[in-house]
This record gives C-alpha cells, sequence and structure tokens, in this order.
C-alpha cells in the first residue's frame, strides 16, 4: 500500500510519468524497436536533441527510447489544436511559430535554454515539418541559438525504418493503408555530441551520416538481390514482371522459373568460376540470365558491347573470365565483338530446357523454401553482386566491385522516394553494363515487385514511344540526348502514362526540359552519379504538396537532394576542410552504396577513397535549400553513370 500510495502521489505531482508510460509502452508493442549509440545522450544534465521528422509517432519513438524527461519543440498551430493543447501542457512541450514575430522568437529561445539549464532533455526536429517526398529536408536556422554560448551538447538524431509506416506520407495520405508488418521495425540512432557552436548545416551533415549508419546496421540481416526476387516473384505470381520490345512478357511467376531452371543448367558449367561474363543488350533473355547467375550465388559481368575490343578483352582478363553467355543473333548483327571464351549461346540453353528440368524449377520456386534454392551457400551482404567497367577512354577501363549491400541500399533509396507501386512499370533502354541500368531498370523493378518494359536502343526513339504506349509505363530513365530523340518521334498520347521522367549522366539544358514538358505535360528531372556510387547520388523529384504542406524536391540548375542514406560534402581541393553552406569545393560522397573498390587496382581504389568518403572530382555546392548544384564536372562525352554508350545496338537476345 506503501509503494502504491508513493505512485499515485508521484502520478498527482507528475501525470506526464503516465503519459510517457502509456507512451513507452504502446512504441514496444507496436514497433521492434532498436537504439543505436544510445551511450551518447548524457545521463543527467541538459542536451539538445535534432532529429528527422519521418512520421506523426517521432516524439513518442524518442520517448521510448529514454528514461529521462524530453521536452518537445512543436509547432504552434499543432499545440494549440483542442485535442492536443492540455496534453502538450501536460508534457511541457515547448510551441514555437514563425508568425510570432521576434519577440516570440526570443521567448521560444529563453523558454529553450532554461529548459536546458534546468537539467531536460530539449528535443526539435529541425526540419519544421514532416517529409512529404522520403528526403531530409533542409534544417530550418534558429535552433542554434538555444545553446550558443553554452557547452551544452548538441545530439544529432536519425529516425530510420518510420517512413512507410501508415503514420507516414510514404503513401500519400495519411492511414492510407493496413499496416504490413506487426511490429514495425524502427531503429532511433544517436551521434556524437556537437559542439554548441555548431552551423545548422553541419549538424544536417551530422543526421545524414546517421542515415548512412542506419542502412549499414541492417547489413547484418541483408538477404542476396537473387534471395529477394525469388521472395518478391513468389508473391506477385502472376502479375507481369518484365517484356521487351521483341514481344517477350513473363509474369513473375514465370521469371522465377526460367531464371530458376536455367540456373541450374549453367550450375555445371560455371560453378568453378566465380566470375561470369554477360554481353546481352536489356532484354527479358538479358534479365534471366543476371537472375539466374545471382541465384547460383555467380558474379555476372555485363560486358559493355559498346566499347572496344581491347576493352573487352581487358575486362575479361582482370575478371578472369572463361565463360561468356551472350546469343548468337545479337553477336551476328552487331559484328564488332572479339571472340569469347567458352560461349554459350542464350538461344541454346533456353532451347535445351527439357520439359523435367522446366517441371523441377516450378515445383521448386513454387514449393520449396526460397533459402533451399535462392540463398547462396554462406552469404553475407558484403559479398561481390557484380564488376562493372568503366569506359578506360583514358587507360585501361577500372572494373568497380558493387556487393549486394551497395546495390540494395541504392534500390532501397530508391524506393523511399520514388514511391512506386505495383502498377508501376518502368521503360528503359539502358544497358545492364551500366551501374545505372542494372540498378535502376533491372534490380530495381524485380525486388520492389513492379514491371520493366525493356528495349535495346535507346537512340530509337518511335519504338521507345510504343514501348511507353504499350505498357502504360510511368517511369521512364534517359539522359538528355536520349530526350531528344523521344521528343522528335513520340506523340504527347504516346508518353501520357508517365508520372516521372529521370535524367542524369549530362547537364539538363532549361530549354531542353521546357519544350519537353510543353509536349508531354511532364517535367524530365535530373540525378547525379558515379558508377562507384551504385550508382545515385541524388535525385531532383517532383513537388509534393499533401495536408496543407508543399515541399520542394525540385530547383532549377540543381541535380535534386542526396537519396537518404548518402551524405555529400563540400571540402576545400587543397585543405580538405568542409565548406559551410553555398561555398563552391570538391564534391565528395559518403554512404552504403560506395563502391567496394576497383577490381585489382588498390592503388586507384586509394586515390579515390579517404576514410570512407569517395571523391568525385567534380565541383558543386550546396545551396540554402539543401540542395546540389555541379558548377564544373569531370570531361565527360556521352555518358550513364560513368561509362561512354554508343548511339545504336543492333539485334537482340532469343529466348
Amino acid at each position: 500500500m506503501t509503494i502504491l500510495g508513493g505512485h499515485l502521489a508521484t502520478l498527482k505531482v507528475r501525470p506526464d510519468v503516465l503519459l510517457r508510460f502509456l507512451a513507452w509502452a504502446a512504441m514496444r508493442i507496436c514497433y521492434r524497436l532498436e537504439m543505436i549509440g544510445k551511450e551518447q545522450v548524457p545521463r543527467k544534465g541538459g542536451a539538445l536533441l535534432v532529429a528527422n521528422h519521418v512520421s506523426w509517432l517521432d516524439a513518442l519513438l524518442l520517448i521510448a527510447t529514454q528514461k529521462r524527461r524530453i521536452r518537445f519543440v512543436m509547432e504552434r498551430e499543432i499545440y494549440d489544436t483542442p485535442l492536443l493543447k492540455q496534453l502538450c501542457k501536460l508534457m511541457q512541450v515547448i510551441p514555437v511559430s514563425a508568425k510570432d514575430g521576434k519577440k516570440g522568437l526570443l521567448e521560444f529561445i529563453a523558454t529553450s535554454r532554461q529548459a536546458l539549464e534546468d537539467g531536460y532533455l530539449v528535443c526539435i526536429f529541425a526540419e519544421g515539418e514532416i517529409t512529404r517526398n522520403g528526403m531530409l529536408n533542409r534544417f530550418k536556422g534558429g535552433f542554434e541559438r538555444i545553446v550558443r554560448g553554452t557547452d551544452m551538447p548538441i545530439i544529432p538524431v536519425y529516425i530510420g525504418g518510420a517512413w512507410g509506416s501508415i503514420l507516414s506520407y510514404a503513401h500519400g495520405k495519411l492511414l492510407s493503408r493496413f499496416p504490413s508488418l506487426m511490429p514495425y521495425r524502427v531503429t532511433v540512432l544517436f551521434g556524437e555530441p556537437l559542439k554548441a557552436g555548431c552551423s545548422a548545416h553541419e549538424v544536417r551533415r551530422a543526421v545524414m551520416e546517421l542515415s548512412c549508419a542506419w542502412f549499414d546496421a541492417r547489413k547484418k540481416t541483408r538477404r542476396s538481390l537473387g534471395e529477394l526476387f525469388a521472395r518478391t516473384a513468389r508473391e506477385n505470381w502472376n502479375r507481369v514482371a518484365m517484356s521487351d520490345s521483341g514481344g517477350r512478357e513473363l509474369s513473375y511467376g514465370k521469371a522465377l522459373v526460367g531464371a530458376l531452371a536455367l540456373a541450374r543448367k549453367l550450375k555445371p558449367v560455371t560453378v568453378e568460376h566465380k566470375m561470369v561474363g554477360v554481353c546481352l543488350p536489356p532484354t527479358v533473355a538479358g534479365a534471366l540470365v543476371n537472375i539466374a547467375l545471382t541465384l547460383n550465388g555467380s558474379v555476372p559481368v555485363n560486358l559493355n558491347y559498346t566499347g572496344s575490343q581491347d576493352g573487352i578483352r581487358s575486362a575479361l582478363a582482370q575478371c578472369g573470365i572463361t565463360t561468356v553467355i551472350t546469343s548468337r543473333q545479337f553477336q551476328e548483327k552487331l559484328g564488332t565483338l572479339p571472340e569469347f571464351p567458352g560461349s554459350l549461346f542464350v538461344e541454346d540453353l533456353l532451347a535445351s530446357l527439357t520439359a523435367a528440368e522446366k517441371r523441377n524449377a516450378f515445383l521448386a520456386a513454387r514449393l520449396l523454401p526460397v533459402r533451399f534454392f535462392a540463398r547462396p551457400a554462406g552469404f553475407d551482404a558484403d559479398r561481390l553482386a557484380t564488376v562493372v567497367f568503366s569506359s578506360g577512354r583514358t587507360g585501361e577501363p577500372k572494373g568497380v566491385m558493387l556487393t549486394h549491400h551497395n546495390i540494395l541500399s541504392n534500390l532501397e533509396a530508391l524506393r523511399m522516394v520514388f514511391r512506386a507501386t505495383r502498377r508501376d512499370n518502368i521503360c528503359s533502354a539502358l544497358p545492364f553494363f551500366h551501374s545505372l541500368g542494372l540498378t535502376g531498370t533491372l534490380w530495381l523493378p524485380l525486388v520492389s515487385g513492379f514491371s520493366a518494359a525493356y528495349h535495346r536502343d535507346p537512340l530509337d526513339g518511335a519504338a521507345i514511344a510504343q514501348l511507353v504506349r504499350e505498357r502504360r509505363s510511368t517511369l521512364l530513365i534517359a539522359t538528355p540526348r536520349f530526350l531528344m530523340a523521344y521528343l522528335r518521334r513520340a506523340t504527347a498520347e504516346d508518353f501520357q502514362s508517365l508520372r516521372l521522367v529521370m535524367t542524369g549522366a549530362e547537364k539538363l539544358k532549361p530549354k531542353l526540359a521546357d519544350t519537353f514538358q510543353e509536349k508531354f505535360a511532364i517535367r524530365p528531372l535530373e540525378g547525379y552519379g558515379a558508377t562507384e556510387l551504385s550508382p545515385v547520388i541524388s535525385l531532383s523529384l517532383p513537388d509534393v504538396e499533401i495536408d496543407g504542406v508543399r515541399q520542394a524536391g525540385f530547383r532549377e540548375g540543381s541535380v535534386g537532394m542526396p537519396v537518404p542514406g548518402v551524405v555529400v560534402k563540400i571540402v576545400d581541393p587543397e585543405s580538405g576542410s568542409a565548406l559551410p553552406e553555398g561555398e563552391c569545393g570538391l564534391i565528395m560522397v559518403k554512404g552504403p552504396n560506395v563502391m567496394a573498390g576497383y577490381l585489382g587496382k588498390p592503388e586507384k581504389t586509394a586515390e579515390v577513397m579517404q576514410d570512407g568518403w569517395y571523391l568525385t572530382g567534380d565541383f558543386g555546392y550546396l545551396d540554402d535549400l539543401a540542395f546540389l548544384h555541379i558548377t564544373d564536372r569531370l570531361s565527360r562525352f556521352h555518358k550513364i553513370a560513368g561509362e561512354v554508350v554508343r548511339e545504336s545496338v543492333p539485334g537482340t537476345a532469343s529466348g
């Protein structure tokens, strides 16, 4: 009775204790909450927590991570909501509004500082609003003044995994779908304390670095690309997975059965070879071969058939490739390829599949646990997934080693911002020997459950227009030069189904973007990437307006914002020191998508890697809204994600 009386007395004096307990219990039941770096939060004394904002439950999630009391900063309009105001008072929430004027801002700063001096943790969501586009938007200045002139630490915080929950805007409107998983997996990461004199720009970069750590923390539970495809195929068995301009179409179920049958056919001839060459255009057959090799645990190396014969021979030699899967028809029509060692023709492989082999593959794909046929022995996420070769214009081509973790991290970042659904279809003619073609048009749709439509020639505007029209494509990835071809050959009706047109590799001129928008009623948006980054670094997105809040995803002249998990730092090229917002310097990139290195070239790897940061060699700056601008790029010809593309690729693979 004495203990019970003590608890009741505590609740009477501090009713927020009960509210905090209820919040803690609810979050622990509904979420599988993991904490990283909790020791960075001081056990006593004031500290300012600065966090990203991805859902309406972020404050409750943070409450569930701490035994200490947190006083949150909240927008006054929300604070004054009748249903919340009394609750906010009990929790001693600190309201703030830009409409309060200078006097109101000074009162807010004074109240927040007093809370810190009283020993509380104060938390501010520095974006000022929940993200509507999945990006970490700019941090609004002002919070720095709370700790200015004090020794109070600033603790960067990143909430990972809440984007996609029903109380986030990942699917548009709130509560737009039923929860897909209970408990929902969320990770809260706390970074090393920053000094009180840090700028909003520096704090935002620290939070972005925690987003990298969140992606890396997931490495231990990663599955292979092949296993993820197999699981996606089972969930979408009868949905269309892939098609091409040659008239081939496969459902997810048929694609899995075909890839598994092909994998078993290839296993005896590839089991001793870690790397297997693939020389096929972007087609259904090319996709199946890549999937089959990945299911076997082999490393498919897609060869640049638009490059020189010497470049292809160099790639074969560097990888130690003794088996190349190609197409007899494709080789004959191209006519410029060297003689491949141990050539296997996809036409022959597919034609040789017996009824028994197809039946066994169907039974395995339909009935066996996925791990039995799609999980390579001893798999870990740092296993090599592919090697992508640079163009070799200025020397021997360099083989960029990309792991399963590299590619999957970039895929997940794209999925977070594309808002892709199973109704989407991506149309592309990008070859699989480009990292953007491999990541963005092969693996992205096939592990996400939407479909892909392939064509072999990126400058065949008429064929692309027909493919988009027939497949009702919603996503299109191209270069500015390719867009010019589409402008000449496509009609407005051909492209009326598109909701997103992404472009990169070269500068998108405003005149071209304007002309494209005038004709097709959709504006192409520019991104930025490099083969060594798997490849996407930043993206422009359509502006989003949900629940009365508009967030910019595009800014004229920029290449967009860094995608989730990727950090961009601008440094002085001489001293290497980080530069403030708005100042131009060398662009460095850090993230889970940074390559494992150059194949067999540790000295070349060391030239471009510094403590986990990749030196792009490009110059630019981050503006006041956190958009990246490129001011001076390395000498580039017509390139996609780091490699040269020849204008036309005749022929196609059979199968």
